[in-house]
């Protein structure tokens, strides 16, 4: 596995200018009719012979009169924009290239979206020395999103006895020191004390002692936003042990927190007007003689006696400790965003590619969902079904940190982390998979970033610099 590093993983993809670039002829089979009328008598005759179709994925590359590539076909499916041309960077002979001039009306998302594409393309490890030709005003925020989707890939990647809960901290620290951002942490023993009991009970078992990592960034006087990513960084599921497919790639399970430091990444590099906390409460949950137990009765940061169900439902439980302290202050959150690889319930109702969202504030849930739209960084709504709220329901405690019943499972969890957010503070929730599961252009099998995009436009629009 080749991981790329997030610093500088488009070198040599995008060039400013070009004397003669070679032009890319996007066509879909709607629009195919009028294209072969602009080639050469040439070219008409070679796309003939070749039987070329203008479906998504084909490519054809087109000769001049002196057998020198004068043009490329490349099909495209037009409801796809982000994905027209990733595949493209590594499929192309060394050049420099730019999207041809058509009847399509000037499209400043749709352009930025291909241009994204292309650089998820040149992230592949075996990339021809193809260049597309970009204008100067786009290229930093094409580069700026590509890296944060790269490192999101590279963490999500990293098998456990190289990322640890430890590892995992460092990395927030690392992220902190590159931002001038102040960082702070709570390590093992001293969890409890902090505030973090539930977070102390999850990871204790684990080979590195569990902590929580803080990132505190931008005028305190700013409006305050609030991150939250589940740093599981293997998850067994402790006691209530997983079977071994379950387990196979729960390394993954730190993609929420990958999540959110990509994010935290993106909002200080561009400098938005918010006053930023990142908090990532980072665990191993493992089985051992202080593994947390069924039926054990933990104190959350918030006072709430909460009774362990299962303990395969640890994500949610590290995730209520870090809300608790989130909230805490002087003012309130503008907004609370927290993201988790959390349930296999939004998986088999949702697919591997759909994110759940969960949010207990109208505007800000329709105001994402739009972003979504406009970035092609795919969200669906579910709700937070109050009357599920009984099978939470404890004998021995304020709650249970899961149902009895798999039904409903993405919506419970989600219910118990509302309870540790006042209604208030507008709270967006994403449960999320962090994974592509097979190899397309653009997207390698392993660690993807899902939602990503999506809530850093919103925040850039609310809060712009």
């Amino acid at each position: 596995m080749i991981f790329h590093k997030p610093d500088a993983p488009l070198r040599g993809a995008f060039t400013l200018s070009a004397a003669a670039p070679i032009p890319l002829y996007l066509c879909s089979p709607a629009q195919w009719p009028q294209l072969p009328g602009g080639l050469t008598p040439l070219q008409r005759q070679w796309v003939a012979t070749t039987g070329f179709e203008p479906l998504a994925g084909r490519v054809l590359l087109l000769p001049g009169a002196d057998g020198a590539l004068a043009g490329v076909l490349v099909g495209i499916d037009t409801s796809e924009p982000l994905w027209q041309l990733a595949a493209l960077p590594p499929l192309l002979p060394a050049g420099v290239y730019a999207v041809a001039a058509g009847d399509e009306a000037a499209d400043a998302e749709r352009d930025a979206l291909r241009q994204l594409g292309w650089a998820l393309g040149a992230l592949a490890p075996d990339r021809q020395a193809a260049q597309l030709v970009v204008h100067d005003a786009d290229l930093q925020a094409v580069e700026r999103l590509a890296a944060a989707i790269a490192q999101v890939r590279r963490l999500v990647n990293l098998p456990a006895n190289e990322l640890g809960p430890q590892d995992l901290a460092s990395a927030v620290q690392r992220l902190a020191t590159d931002h001038g951002a102040d960082y702070s942490e709570w390590v093992g023993e001293a969890l409890p004390a902090a505030g973090f009991a539930l977070v102390h009970a999850v990871g204790r078992s684990g080979a590195q002692a569990p902590r929580v990592a803080k990132l505190e960034w931008g005028d305190a006087a700013a409006p305050r936003i609030v991150l939250i990513g589940k740093g599981v960084c293997f998850d067994t599921g402790g006691l209530d042990l997983k079977p071994a497919a379950g387990m196979r790639w729960m390394k993954k399970d730190m993609g929420g927190a990958a999540h959110a430091m990509a994010l935290a990444g993106l909002i200080m590099q561009a400098q938005l007007r918010v006053h930023l906390t990142l908090l990532v409460p980072a665990v191993e949950n493992g089985v051992g003689p202080l593994a947390l137990r069924p039926g054990d009765v933990i104190r959350a940061g918030n006072g709430r006696l909460v009774e362990i169900e299962n303990t395969d439902a640890e994500g949610r439980l590290i995730l209520a400790d870090a809300l608790h302290h989130g909230l805490q202050g002087d003012h309130a959150p503008a907004l609370v965003i927290d993201l988790a690889t959390l349930t296999g319930a939004a998986r088999m109702a949702l697919g591997p590619e759909l994110p759940a969202l969960f949010s207990n504030h109208e505007t800000w849930a329709a105001d994402l969902l739009a972003h979504s739209r406009r970035t092609h960084d795919p969200l669906w709504r579910l709700p937070l079904w109050a009357p599920y709220r009984r099978l939470l329901k404890s004998d021995s405690a304020d709650t249970m940190n899961a149902a009895n019943t798999p039904m409903g499972g993405a919506i419970t969890a989600a219910l118990f982390l509302e309870d540790f957010v006042p209604a208030r503070v507008p709270w967006l929730h994403l449960d999320l998979y962090a994974w592509n599961t097979e190899a397309r252009p653009g997207r390698p099998k392993g660690g993807e970033a899902q939602g990503l995009r999506a809530l850093f436009s919103l925040l850039s629009e609310r809060f712009a610099p």
